[in-house]
């Protein structure tokens, strides 16, 4: 299954074990294809840095290599028309469509709210393991 990993859910994932560590262990293990865009990866990449001079010691950079190799990286020009509340989490609704993809993962509201735009089903990280894995 193709899926979208929102910021959040990227970095609880990474570094806290629980629901958001499984979603990223089901690609780890195969049986999830994570599919992002330049201006995802920019946003993880903004995400990280900010983590790494708030905590010392904490960084992304190992696991965004990992994504560039790993990872279907997808050309996702922007949505028509604002979607979200939020318009920035607009870019994982169109990197999901360029993607061909049926899920984005995500525990923000705002996201999750757009769930059913053009058919993308967006879930929480929790629904996702429930119910997919």
């Amino acid at each position: 299954m193709r899926v979208v990993l929102d910021t959040n859910v990227l970095v609880s994932g990474v570094f806290f074990p629980g629901i958001p560590c499984r979603v990223l262990e089901a690609w780890r293990d195969g049986r999830a294809i994570v599919v992002l865009s330049a201006e995802i990866l920019e946003e993880y990449r903004r995400v990280g840095e900010r983590l790494a001079t708030d905590f010392s010691g904490v960084s992304l950079e190992p696991f965004l290599k990992l994504l560039l190799v790993e990872a279907e990286i997808v050309d996702a020009p922007p949505l028509p028309e604002p979607v979200c509340t939020d318009a920035d989490d607009d870019k994982f609704l169109a990197c999901a469509l360029a993607g061909h993809c049926e899920l984005v993962v995500s525990g923000d509201r705002a996201l999750l709210n757009t769930s059913g735009y053009r058919g993308i089903e967006v879930v929480t990280p929790r629904a996702f393991v429930e119910t997919r894995l």
